[in-house]
């Protein structure tokens, strides 16, 4: 290669490097102003690094088999800052196909048209509307839902974490608390700031200021002495699964409706977003999440049953350990689960395949279910054994789900790769439901088996914001239009 191609090469490196940089700041604005998230083909671009966009334009080529360049999205950014727009998804990546696609010759007319169901939509007050969110609990899934609303914060209208009510309250405890917080194993540092005020008894979280409450039970709980009202209270800690128990919250004053971080019992409503979330009326003042597992596996059933029909078939959980289990053999109540979970795969029931059929009552009776808990503490894997009503290939049913992902309305529950080198690990902090290894497909005719990946702590509370927006009618336009 010749030194002038070298120059050349780098020389094109540090142009795309520098509009990526402008692009930053615009991105942000238009989050922080109104409400607007940026992605592309799925990768949201709020908040990422310089590299980290360049290497989201990268994926472009394996969905659409050439690179899109910043130099591609970099003019739609601009664009957009100028529409004083509503809050709203857009996928920059998909607007720079599609104007490329049709030929389009003016490019900030075509975004008009795109967009313009949204455009001069902001209103300077809107950050008044924000709607109150407390957690009950603060363990695995409640320290990342912390994280994921105060990222989600944006210009502040949407939802807005105001209260995280525990137990104890003895001395050191704010700042264990925080800690937990800042710093995690398995989902690494807080990106942002925390601070304690310890005679106040809160925590401030890249500027929301969050109370904390300690109370052994919700009868003990009056939010409105915090400033908090029409609350939706967001149980993760397993404590009450029924109606009875849950309504427990419903009788504190401030609060008005709760959510459950796992499969609920009775009447309630067991929640799979994108599935059965349309089902969501303001009559409900009792929801729950379903569990990671089922949030994991229903999208994907959805899929298949829609294209090929499902006759029947088993689901088989590798699922990470959890902190149910013991670190050392001790007595448990389950069987088995007493054993040493870092040194043993433990087998243990999974309610996953009954409770698939709560989200989508076509696969009622259809399915069966186990699991095995394995020495590693996060994402795990669903093995979809299928038998289908219309048979298909490796390849046909790889190109659909791969589809599915990137241009239905499921393109936030299901995700797709395929390689031949990923691993359990690659999978920490996916943001979707789950994602679908198509190197790992095999179908014969009508016999199909499936493995589906699941980030079962950040991916499973991510579904959970979604089912909390919806709560609150938090809406969001979505371009391109699907």
């Amino acid at each position: 290669m010749s030194q002038e191609m070298l120059d050349n090469c780098f020389q094109d490196w540090q142009e795309r490097e520098a509009l990526a940089e402008a692009m930053i700041p615009l991105i942000g604005q238009l989050y922080r102003k109104n409400n607007v998230v940026t992605s592309l083909y799925g990768r949201a671009m709020v908040n990422q690094s310089v590299i980290r966009i360049l290497k989201d334009h990268r994926f472009v080529r394996q969905v659409e088999g050439t690179e899109l360049s910043v130099r591609d999205t970099f003019p739609i950014v601009e664009i957009l800052s100028r529409l004083n727009l509503g809050p709203a998804h857009v996928d920059i990546g998909k607007l720079a196909v599609k104007f490329k696609s049709e030929g389009a010759a003016d490019l900030e007319a075509f975004i008009r048209a795109e967009l313009a169901a949204s455009i001069d939509q902001h209103t300077p007050d809107s950050n008044s509307k924000s709607k109150d969110v407390v957690l009950y609990g603060f363990g695995r899934i409640g320290r990342l839902l912390a994280r994921i609303l105060v990222e989600k914060a944006g210009g502040g209208s949407l939802l807005r974490l105001r209260a995280i009510v525990v137990r104890g309250g003895k001395a050191g405890d704010l700042q264990k608390r925080a800690s937990l917080l800042r710093r995690d194993s398995v989902h690494g540092s807080f990106q942002g700031t925390i601070t304690v005020d310890e005679e106040a008894k809160a925590l401030i979280i890249n500027g929301n200021y969050v109370q904390v409450i300690y109370a052994n039970s919700p009868a003990e709980v009056d939010y409105t002495k915090y400033g908090i009202n029409d609350a939706v209270v967001v149980d993760n800690t397993g404590m009450w699964r029924d109606a009875e128990g849950l309504g427990q919250h419903l009788a504190c004053n401030g609060a008005s409706r709760v959510l459950l971080t796992a499969p609920g019992k009775g009447d309630i409503k067991n929640i799979v977003h994108g599935i059965n979330s349309d089902s969501i009326e303001e009559t409900d003042k009792i929801l729950s999440a379903a569990s990671c597992t089922t949030n994991a596996i229903v999208p994907v059933l959805k899929a298949i049953t829609d294209k090929y029909g499902i006759e029947h078939g088993h689901v088989e959980t590798v699922h990470a350990f959890t902190n149910d289990q013991n670190l050392i053999d001790n007595f448990h109540k389950a069987s088995r689960r007493g054993r040493a979970a870092p040194l043993n795969m433990v087998i243990t029931e999974t309610g996953a395949a009954s409770a698939a059929a709560k989200a989508l009552p076509s696969l009622k009776g259809k399915l069966t279910g186990n699991a095995i808990r394995v020495p590693t503490p996060n994402v795990s894997m669903a093995i979809l054994n299928l038998t289908l009503t219309n048979g298909t290939t490796v390849e046909e049913v790889n190109d659909y789900l791969r589809d599915v992902s990137l241009h239905s309305g499921l393109q936030k529950q299901i995700d797709y790769i395929k390689s031949q080198e990923v691993v359990s690990s690659d999978f920490v902090g996916n943001r979707h439901a789950g994602i679908v290894d198509g190197e790992a497909t095999i179908a014969n005719g009508k016999q199909v088996v499936l493995y589906v990946w699941y980030d079962n702590e950040f991916g499973y509370s991510c579904q959970v914001v979604r089912i909390l927006q919806q709560m609150s009618n938090v809406q969001f336009q979505h371009y391109p239009a699907r």
